[in-house]
């Protein structure tokens, strides 16, 4: 009998930002936390914004990252199935992931049943109402002849210039979760209008806002923002008992009688 049974979700790492002794200790962290789940983790989600940058050439990918490269590909050899999200930093995931690690990489949300819970999952980055710049701004950089004629720049230019361009967008919008906006927040009314044709749907599961929060949107009806790793240090845990938001506490974390890690229920 697999022993493993838990789902997993964690978005917005930033990985290579703002400098690569910041990002090397969330990544440290991150799979500190990749190793406690590995015995339990049936699924990985992770739901967009891994990377700060991610960008494939035919030949070459963003150096670096090897310690949680190496870390997914230990999970997937043991068993557990690797879903990656596309986010609006790291938009262009082509063939490396599936090939390299066996992952399944996903640019629409995605919906699933989980242990008789019904979820949506999303990055949530052009969803909703408004923001209609940068819907247009996203369909230009994903059009295939944008892509082709992006990799027509050597790897140091179009690295360097898409990391530049990573960076002006996070000095820009700088999210923590104090900024939730209520029933304002453009994540909810695209819940609100996806449940209004499918109410089947349980949790609606969203990284992008770098909010850790659940929000009951309808009796039983759960929107969930899953925080990141920057401030937070969250992820969601769905396991055949309950659905639970989560903050690693780490090595040098508090540690708690019942469990390592702070639970919040949902």
């Amino acid at each position: 009998m697999n022993a493993k049974q838990n789902i997993y979700f964690a978005s917005d790492l930033h990985l290579g930002a703002p400098s690569r002794e910041e990002s090397l200790l969330r990544e440290r962290r991150f799979v500190q936390w990749l190793e406690s789940i590995r015995s339990q983790a049936a699924e990985l989600f992770l739901v967009g914004d891994v990377f700060d940058f991610w960008f494939e050439y035919r030949h070459a990918v963003p150096k670096g990252y090897v310690r949680i490269l190496g870390k997914l590909a230990e999970l997937a050899d043991t068993g557990t199935k690797i879903h990656l999200f596309t986010g609006n930093h790291d938009l262009w995931y082509r063939s490396y992931f599936p090939s390299e690690i066996g992952a399944q990489v996903h640019e629409q949300p995605v919906r699933r049943e989980l242990h008789g819970r019904r979820f949506y999952i999303a990055h949530g980055d052009g969803l909703g109402p408004g923001d209609r710049g940068y819907k247009l701004m996203k369909k230009v950089f994903t059009f295939p002849l944008s892509i082709w004629a992006y990799r027509l720049l050597h790897p140091d230019l179009g690295i360097w210039l898409a990391g530049y361009v990573s960076g002006m967008s996070r000095d820009y919008q700088r999210e923590t979760d104090d900024s939730f906006l209520g029933e304002k927040e453009f994540l909810i009314a695209h819940s609100r209008a996806v449940l209004a044709k499918s109410p089947d749907v349980d949790y609606f599961v969203y990284g992008h806002r770098h909010i850790l929060r659940d929000e009951e949107i309808q009796p039983g009806k759960h929107t969930i923002f899953l925080g990141d790793w920057i401030h937070f240090f969250s992820y969601l845990e769905v396991s055949p008992d309950a659905v639970s938001l989560c903050r690693f506490a780490g090595e040098t974390g508090n540690v708690q009688a019942s469990h390592k890690d702070e639970k919040f229920r949902v």
